[in-house]
């Protein structure tokens, strides 16, 4: 009897040694690479264009649009006039990006950028932070104020004929926003709420309804900020203060998995490459201590992590030009 009990022990011990070690492998491989060393102050609002295989990005503080070449490990940078919360893709010589007073479309080539969505009267003591293109086009993009105060923000529209709604009002920090690949659902994250909340969206009309909480994430994973979705429609969020990228069901509200970043804010993430398998990181030199600046030196940098699941395209802005 003494000697099965051993055996049992033995067993039960050798067993918690393997998924221990296993656990520990997996941790050690789940660790994003140096992709191009930079020291963005407030890297953000990371998306892949397709169609030149290039990472857009942005240095919102160092007022920076960013354009970076995976294949040359070259990175274009074109100067804003003001704070750039985040970019999307419009044409081959163009994109749409949001600045303090606006959305302005972009000229790829020269740098020069033209409003395109007044929003000034919008905007009092705030600005343009994060955001995306719907699948139908439209133009989703929030707002903050400068010194955070709660319930100050929203999040806006702008549709293909360039009218501008607003979506959602009260929030602070608007950022991360996905939506579903039946286009039913649209996820969204507001930063100092520690969760993703989901609604019921139509994509004909643009409009969302009962708001749930999807995710409710404890402060010691870090906060939620920019967010990205993969083709089994599961959640990749930047998390700021967390050094890492989750991936979370949005169905159970659970973690799924974690990848260690060697930053300390990370703030965005993208599905990029030839099959979107490969997971572009932005991260944050901003509010950071001396102690952690020298933990962290890589801080700002783009970071890459190779994934065993694939992203999905990202979409475009589309405008309904004027017919003569």
């Amino acid at each position: 009897m003494l000697k099965k009990i051993v055996l049992i022990a033995l067993a039960i011990l050798i067993f918690g040694c393997t998924k221990n070690n296993k656990e520990n492998k997996s941790q050690v491989n789940n660790i994003a690479t140096l992709e191009y060393e930079v020291k963005a102050t407030l890297g953000e609002g990371a998306i892949w264009n397709y169609k030149t295989q290039e990472l857009y990005w942005v240095d919102i503080e160092g007022k920076q649009l960013n354009i970076y070449n995976p294949k040359t490990k070259k990175n274009r940078v074109l100067a804003t006039t003001s704070r750039i919360g985040t970019v999307v893709p419009f044409s081959e010589k163009e994109a749409i990006v949001a600045l303090e007073d606006g959305v302005h479309k972009i000229n790829l080539e020269t740098g020069k950028s033209s409003l395109f969505t007044d929003m000034k009267s919008e905007l009092p003591e705030s600005r343009l932070n994060d955001g995306k293109c719907d699948p139908a086009g439209r133009f989703w993009v929030g707002s903050m104020h400068f010194n955070q105060i709660k319930g100050k923000a929203n999040l806006y529209t702008i549709n293909s004929e360039n009218e501008l709604q607003k979506k959602i009002d009260s929030v602070t920090i608007s950022n991360g926003i996905v939506w579903k690949s039946d286009k039913k659902t649209m996820y969204y994250i507001d930063t100092p709420t520690s969760s993703i909340k989901s609604y019921e969206y139509d994509n004909k009309t643009g409009e969302i309804s009962n708001e749930k909480i999807a995710v409710q994430i404890p402060e010691s994973l870090g906060f939620p900020d920019g967010m990205t979705i993969d083709n089994e429609n599961m959640l990749w969020v930047g998390m700021w203060n967390g050094n890492a990228v989750i991936r979370f069901n949005p169905n159970t509200g659970k973690v799924i998995s974690k990848i260690i970043v060697p930053a300390h804010n990370v703030t965005s993430c993208a599905f990029g490459g030839e099959n979107l398998d490969e997971l572009f990181i932005t991260t944050a030199r901003v509010d950071m201590t001396e102690g952690e600046l020298k933990k962290y030196p890589l801080a700002g940098s783009i970071f890459k992590f190779k994934t065993s699941v694939k992203g999905v395209k990202s979409n475009f802005y589309k405008e309904n030009k004027p017919t003569k």
